[in-house]
């Protein structure tokens, strides 16, 4: 297999701060923004009363940059200081519950089974003001391991009692649309129940200030690739497939000229509800771990801590890792020991059991 040919271009900017600021200006204007979504009166309401944020930024922009700060979870870079605690939103992936919407707006998305032989989305909000994030839907106790970890405001609807249990024992700032935070959500009208409950970045940060949570962020620094350039050792590979149950996949193919994996579901494109653009990530992290089914109903005990064995994808390369949580963060790490460090943009985590096999090309 041939390894991919990546020709990165960059722009110059001026020799003046003036026409630095200019250019930088007119770049952000001329992206073209995502179709507006058509949430319930609540959320047009919330959303128009939120403190403004900045506009979303594109997996692929560069690194190449005079702003003095970068986003904590993505690398990206950022025009003041983010201190402030991220959303961890349990987004469902049953059939009734697709296309999703606002995946494409998350820094971290993990995707790992849950009951009933499907898959749900772990999605963390923090660099983006995503106005429409959804379906909705419950809790299990390795879903609060991850949002414990990241240090963040855990936004579901429903739970196991374990993770229940979970929660409360350790006090864990969360928002349950089921049990009294009913507010800070509303339901669609296009879908049926429980497949069309939503929330936003704006009415998260409502019920968390009605809660009085803690804002200041306490989380984990995540290791970027300096200069933005990644050095995978393993294979080029274009093409990931991901099985999981019951016959469904994900899969992953890799534009070169985006310098992003695009990500499919069943073969077909993964598309955003709203926008009906196509997924994509900057890295592609596919991680083995134990899994073990544990009552009549399905629910699951799976492994967040590791070590594990993987393999991480950046820029059309692969690598075989070991994956292990240190830090409060689901860590890659080389034959040496050493982290294998993360592009600047947004990552999506395969987690799949034990002995997976991936078809790739």
């Amino acid at each position: 297999m041939k390894a991919l040919k990546i020709v990165l271009t960059k722009k110059s900017l001026s020799l003046t701060l003036t026409l630095g600021c200019a250019f930088l200006l007119m770049t952000a204007c001329s992206e073209e923004p995502a179709a507006a979504p058509t949430p319930s009166p609540q959320a047009v309401s919330s959303t128009s009363s939120a403190t403004p944020t900045p506009a979303a930024q594109s997996v692929s922009t560069t690194v190449e940059t005079q702003l003095p700060y970068k986003f904590p979870l993505t690398g990206l870079p950022a025009d003041y200081e983010v201190k402030t605690r991220p959303y961890m939103v349990m987004v469902e992936n049953a059939p009734q519950a697709r296309p999703q919407t606002g995946l494409d707006q998350a820094d971290i998305v993990y995707e790992i089974l849950a009951e009933g032989e499907i898959t749900r989305f772990v999605s963390v909000f923090q660099s983006q003001p995503a106005a429409v994030i959804g379906p909705v839907r419950s809790i299990r106790p390795y879903f609060v391991e991850i949002g414990d970890a990241l240090d963040a405001i855990i936004v579901h609807a429903g739970w196991s009692q374990d993770a229940m249990d979970m929660m409360a024992g350790r006090n864990l700032a969360h928002l349950d649309e089921v049990y009294g935070d009913g507010a800070y959500y509303w339901r669609s009208t296009d879908r049926k129940p429980p497949h069309n409950l939503y929330t936003s970045v704006a009415k998260m940060k409502k019920g968390a200030e009605a809660r009085k949570f803690r804002t200041e962020w306490n989380g984990p620094l995540l290791t970027f690739a300096k200069g933005g350039q990644g050095k995978l050792t393993g294979a080029a590979v274009h093409y990931i497939q991901i099985p999981y149950l019951m016959g469904y996949f994900a899969s992953y193919e890799y534009d070169a000229a985006k310098g992003v994996y695009m990500r499919s579901m069943e073969g077909k494109p993964h598309l955003d509800k709203e926008t009906s653009k196509q997924l994509q990530t900057k890295n592609l992290l596919v991680l083995e771990s134990k899994h073990q089914i544990i009552d009549k109903e399905g629910r699951r005990v799976v492994d967040v801590f590791g070590p594990n064995k993987g393999v991480i994808f950046q820029d059309g390369l692969s690598q075989a890792i070991t994956w292990e949580r240190k830090n409060g963060m689901l860590r890659a790490y080389a034959s040496d020991g050493k982290e294998v460090p993360l592009l600047p943009g947004n990552t999506w985590v395969q987690i799949v059991p034990e002995g997976t096999k991936l078809k790739m090309e």
